[in-house]
């Protein structure tokens, strides 16, 4: 998904950050859900520079900082994998609003965000800041624009793609209509290939089945909608699954939104205006909320890789409710672990990294109140947040 170089960077300031800030932590007594299938009633996680060292049942030797995780649940840090993360002018932004922002991802348990096409240079200027550690934040992957409807033509494709390379995003963005023009088409496969040639996935913005069957079919390995105006088949799932390509939910689209941004009990969109008839492209009384969560488990029950992304540029904590609120219709709450941690790390090419904990992985840990196996809210109050192995909230 990035050039060497931007790896070899990425490596380097990681390590950098470990260095500089990483503590030797035990987290015991604790409830651990790996997120590989292992729950673990009463353990302890074992943390040194920045990694898992261990997790198992029982205690642990003590070194360094010990915090009694007694009726608490540890899991992976949250991820989302398609967040509008800058609002308004960039600039003004990152000056002004930055540090509160990134304080109110960490306190909702997030620990790493994947931009939904935030402005270049922009989002990669706060990467950078915080991998730096000028600004404490979840870590950020970076994404750029490249919308057929804006580039129009298969050379504008690739030279915008360069273009994106060149300012180090690390992954590219393209949306299509619901009705897939074969124009749009032809100029999202040019997008697709002139990626490759940096080594950048293309997400690909398709919120039909047509447009979702199309994108596949024009190469895109990364879907970040879960469709509507719709049902998926059977066999369109199958052929997602077969083809590799990996889906995010965003699943909250066209369910109303409450408490955001109004207190007066009345739905809205997720803009802010009148449910349902401000949908944006809404097909009428609101059908998308409900084509989207069929055709996410349609997806799942085919073998899909579906990860996590509320597509919210909202506060995070109700951004977050708002899509478990609704993936909790179609998932248990193991599948709602799964789908937030490996499955969306997968789909940020970060595997090897994060969504588990296991020994070797990046101790990137959220300690919960509660048990979130008996329902999703236990997931929406974070009492302590781990970065890296650096206590970056704790509200104990």
């Amino acid at each position: 998904m990035r050039t060497l170089r931007a790896v070899l960077l990425s490596i380097f300031l990681a390590g950098f950050a470990a260095e500089a800030g990483a503590q030797d932590l035990v987290i015991a007594n604790a409830r651990i859900i790996a997120g590989t299938g292992q729950v673990i009633d009463r353990g302890s996680v074992v943390v040194r520079g920045g990694r898992i060292a261990s997790v198992g049942a029982g205690a642990a030797p003590t070194a360094g900082t010990t915090i009694d995780a007694r009726g608490m649940t540890v899991m992976p840090g949250f991820i989302d994998a398609h967040r509008h993360i800058i609002q308004g002018n960039a600039d003004e932004w990152l000056t002004q609003q930055s540090a509160a922002r990134m304080q109110e991802f960490l306190e909702a348990g997030y620990t790493t965000l994947m931009s939904g096409g935030g402005p270049v240079p922009g989002i990669v200027q706060l990467k950078e800041r915080i991998d730096r550690g000028e600004l404490k934040g979840p870590r950020i992957v970076t994404s750029g624009r490249a919308d057929p409807a804006n580039v129009k033509t298969p050379a504008a494709a690739r030279a915008q793609v360069q273009a994106l390379a060149k300012a180090r995003v690390e992954i590219i963005k393209a949306a299509i209509s619901p009705a897939a023009e074969a124009w749009e088409v032809e100029v999202l496969a040019a997008i697709v290939d002139e990626g490759r040639k940096f080594d950048l996935d293309v997400m690909v913005h398709a919120v039909s089945p047509k447009a979702t069957v199309a994108a596949v079919k024009a190469g895109a390995r990364k879907l970040v909608h879960t469709p509507h105006f719709g049902w998926l088949t059977d066999a369109e799932a199958r052929m997602i699954r077969e083809a590799g390509v990996e889906v995010l939910s965003c699943a909250g689209f066209g369910v109303p939104v409450f408490g955001v941004f109004n207190q007066d009990n009345v739905p809205t969109f997720r803009d802010g205006k009148p449910w349902p008839g401000a949908v944006l492209d809404g097909q009428g009384r609101g059908r998308e909320a409900g084509e989207k969560i069929v055709n996410a488990r349609t997806l799942w029950d085919a073998g899909v890789v579906y990860g996590f992304g509320t597509d919210t540029g909202y506060h995070p904590r109700e951004g977050l409710a708002h899509e478990l609120r609704t993936l909790n219709v179609m998932f248990s709450p193991r599948d709602l672990i799964t789908l937030m941690g490996p499955n969306t790390a997968a789909f940020i090419e970060k595997s090897a990294e994060l969504g588990t904990l296991e020994a070797g992985k990046l101790a990137d840990i959220v300690m919960l109140d509660g048990n979130p196996l008996e329902g999703y809210w236990h997931l929406l109050n974070p009492r302590v947040v781990i970065k890296g192995g650096i206590v970056v909230v704790d509200k104990r």
